[in-house]
């Protein structure tokens, strides 16, 4: 089975600074040639959101908004959300009620999502075998997929090795 992971490892020794930059040029590139506009509001929440590989909440979003002494409303941050998830900026982990962001814009509306119940850290592995096999069953039963998240929990490498 091929899979290929996206997120980064939160080994000691990375340097988060590239992700962030990296993940603010992907979104810049991919709005540009989509025509989506990514306003500063919705630039600054997903530059928060890739401030670490653990998922966000919304509200922690708005603390972070405020604490750079901008005064947003709830809304405007859920906004913010919609269009990043939209966009396929961040994923939306469901179990977390919160936001990863997705080094690869616009892919696939598959995604497994491993979350680590110890360091909080999520990563995300697009793996085409079974998101084709999901496909198939999908088509066996007639049903229409539009979106799909698989998210295990457990304990990851750097944990473990504790």
């Amino acid at each position: 089975m091929s899979s290929h992971a996206h997120q980064q490892s939160h080994s000691h020794g990375h340097d988060h600074t590239v992700c962030i930059a990296d993940a603010l040029a992907a979104a810049e590139s991919h709005c540009h040639a989509t025509g989506a506009k990514l306003t500063p509001i919705r630039r600054r929440v997903l530059e928060l959101i890739w401030q670490s590989h653990k998922p966000a909440g919304a509200y922690d979003l708005l603390a972070q908004l405020g604490g750079d002494g901008q005064k947003v409303a709830p809304p405007t941050v859920y906004r913010a959300l919609d269009f990043l998830v939209e966009q396929g900026l961040v994923h939306r982990v469901e179990s977390l009620n919160a936001f990863i962001g997705c080094t690869e814009p616009g892919h696939a509306v598959q995604q497994e999502i491993f979350i680590c119940r110890q360091c909080g850290v999520a990563t995300e592995i697009n793996d085409p075998e079974l998101g084709n096999r999901i496909q198939q069953d999908a088509r066996a039963l007639g049903f229409q997929v539009e979106r799909q998240t698989i998210e295990v929990v457990g304990v990851c490498r750097d944990c473990r090795a504790l």
